[in-house]
This record gives C-alpha cells, structure tokens and sequence, in this order.
C-alpha cells in the first residue's frame, strides 16, 4: 500500500487540471485533530459573514515541520486535491495561459462550499475584519456567492497554517494578507542573530530544502534573489509563497501546496534544478521557470521530519481506509476519471479512529 500511494505521488507529473468530477475530502473531526476548521472561525452566510475567533496557540516544535504538511495536505483534500503542473510550462506559455485565465475560478456550488473557509483564512491577519466586510458587498452584489473574492487570500491561507501549525506569534512568524510581510521578516532574520523568527530567508541552493518550507515568487520576476529585495525591503511587492510538502528529486520536481491558485487550495508540482553527485548538501538548486522562478527560500527553524511526511499525513492514510478512493485518486491524477467515484464529501471522521499504528507495507 505505501508503494502504491507513493506511484500515486509520482503519477502527478503527467496530470492536467482536472474540472470533471472532484473527491473532496472532509477536514479531521476535532476529536482527533488540534486543528480549528477556518470555518469553524466565522459565524453567518456569503453576504452577512464575520469572524468570530482570530486566536492563535503557540506549540513546541517537536513535529512541527509534519503538522505544517499535515495542515496543508488537509486544506488540499477539503479543495478536491487540484493539480497544477508547471513543470512543462516554459515561460511564453505562462505569460499565455496567464492572459486567456479569465472569469470565475470556481463554479457558484464550490465558491458556497468553500466561501466560509477561505473567510476563516483571513481571520489570522489583522486586517481580516475589514477584508471580510469588503468581500460582504461583493457577494450582496448581482454575481451573489459566485463571485470572486476581491482580494487575494494566498498570503492568509499560509498565514492560517502556521497559525494553526502553532506558530502564534507574531514575532514568529508575521501573519498578513501579504507575502512580503512575513519574507521581510525572513530577511531581516537573516541578519539578527538574536532573531526568534520561525523562518530564515536564503537564496534557493544555499540550504537544504524541506518539507514545510516556503517558497516564493515575485510577479513579473521583481526579484532574483533576496539581496534584491532586501534594497527594497517594506515595500509592497505583488508576491507568492507555497509549503513545500515533498522534495522529488527523481522527477526533478518540488510538490507545494499554495493558496488561491487558481481561486482554490491546489499542490503544484515545481520545477527544480538538482546538483549531481551524492552526498550534495544542498541538492535543489534552483525551483520555477522565468518569471515563476523562486527568488527566496524560506527556512524553517525546525527539526527535519521523516521520510515522506505527506505520505505520512492522515489525509492520504484516510484515502488510503476508503474502499475505491486511493485508486481513483491516482486514476484522477493520471489524467484519466473513473465513473462510479460519486461527487460527494466522504468524511474521515470514522476513519479517522482506524488509521494503523504502523504504515501499511510496500506491495
């Protein structure tokens, strides 16, 4: 079985954007998670919504590194576990695609299901309240609870992770409706020695790296490297970070999951740059093409975490305790759809108290 979900993984080099029919699975009861649902943190309906908890807790590190992807992987089922290969995009392609991408991004009956979740991303940043009331006017608007969101919400789903991930403060780690704010902070960590940041800005290939790292990009290849930036740090900048969830190097690709790609949660699959020879201390040496090319690496100040941390997460061993779904879903993400998967959520919350002690063996 664990063979079986890692094919499923290396499957996803080949899979196009799938709009067809969509798996979405249901977020952990709290009886077996610490994780608050984002919606649970808002109270009302598309149009009259308002935040209700914007707390955030403060944990050790231990583990840290594997809740940040199970969190992630979690938010990425809830989505419908989209797919975006960029890994054969060249970049005449990207700013093409970019231009035709037009409309909503989600139908109305998704932008419902998921409207009170990307709402609870917003309400760990300190400018959610008024983000929310902005978008309020724009759902009591002729397009209702289809429409898109106005504002970005990347930054605060990253953001909300690391909030529930239990980096709480905000001298940890600064929660944002904008990137630059929390890569700001990386940078200047950089060069504080005395710095409590729960990240450390570099260039790609000055360090490993690892699951629950950030990546980001600049819109338009504002910069390549965080010498850069940091010439202009404070400034606004139209930025974009991803959680790195696996290191592929098999594949020459890098698995991260973002916010608002493509208006949902979806992993991306990234293309990157391998030093040769064994033993390399830093063998990813550079991530993205042109002008997605990643101009600074966000290192956690964790311990590393074990082998195939998003294998290890309970959203993948949950699909792997529902009869037919693991196999649908590397179905799926070959490109190809089988009909008799249904279209509605299947909870975990079951399964939940059945994952095994022990990892299932390799075929």
């Amino acid at each position: 079985m664990f063979k079986l979900i890692f094919l499923l993984l290396a499957a996803l080099a080949t899979a196009p954007v799938v709009h067809a029919q969509q798996f979405y699975l249901d977020r952990l009861s709290t009886d077996y998670s610490e994780v608050l649902p984002p919606s649970a943190r808002v109270d009302g309906t598309p149009g009259n919504m308002r935040i209700m908890q914007s707390a955030c807790q403060s944990l050790p590190n231990t583990a840290l590194r594997q809740r940040i992807v199970d969190i992630a992987a979690q938010e990425w089922g809830f989505f419908g576990f989209l797919v975006l290969d960029q890994t054969n995009v060249t970049e005449s392609e990207s700013r093409s695609r970019r231009t035709r991408y037009r409309g909503p991004r989600l139908n109305p009956q998704e932008s419902a299901r998921v409207a009170a979740s990307i709402a609870g991303y917003w309400s760990v940043t300190s400018d959610g309240d008024w983000i929310l009331r902005r978008q309020n006017m724009v759902w009591n608007g002729p397009s209702g609870v289809a429409a898109r969101w106005r504002d970005p919400w990347s930054a605060a789903f990253v953001s909300w992770v690391m909030c529930e991930g239990g980096i709480g403060e905000l001298s940890h780690f600064h929660r944002s409706i904008a990137h630059h704010a929390y890569i700001d902070q990386a940078i200047e960590a950089r060069d504080d020695n005395a710095s409590q940041t729960a990240f450390v800005a570099y260039d790609v290939g000055e360090v490993p790296v690892e699951p629950g790292d950030l990546l980001c990009t600049a819109r338009r290849s504002a910069y390549r490297s965080i010498a850069e930036r940091r010439e202009r740090i404070g400034d606004g900048v139209r930025s974009h970070c991803d959680i790195v969830m696996k290191i592929d190097e098999e594949n020459a690709r890098i698995l991260a999951i973002g916010g608002n790609v493509r208006g949902a949660v979806r992993l991306k699959l990234l293309p990157a740059v391998f030093s040769q020879g064994q033993g390399t201390e830093t063998p990813v040496q550079a991530v993205g093409r042109g002008n997605r090319s990643v101009f600074a690496h966000l290192k956690l100040r964790a311990d590393s975490t074990e082998t195939y941390p998003l294998e290890h997460s309970p959203t993948i061993r949950a699909i792997s305790k529902q009869d037919g779904r693991l196999a649908w879903l590397e179905q799926r993400l070959k490109g190809r759809l089988t009909t008799s998967c249904c279209r509605e959520t299947v909870s975990t919350s079951n399964a939940a108290s059945q994952y095994p002690d022990e990892l299932p063996q390799p075929l």
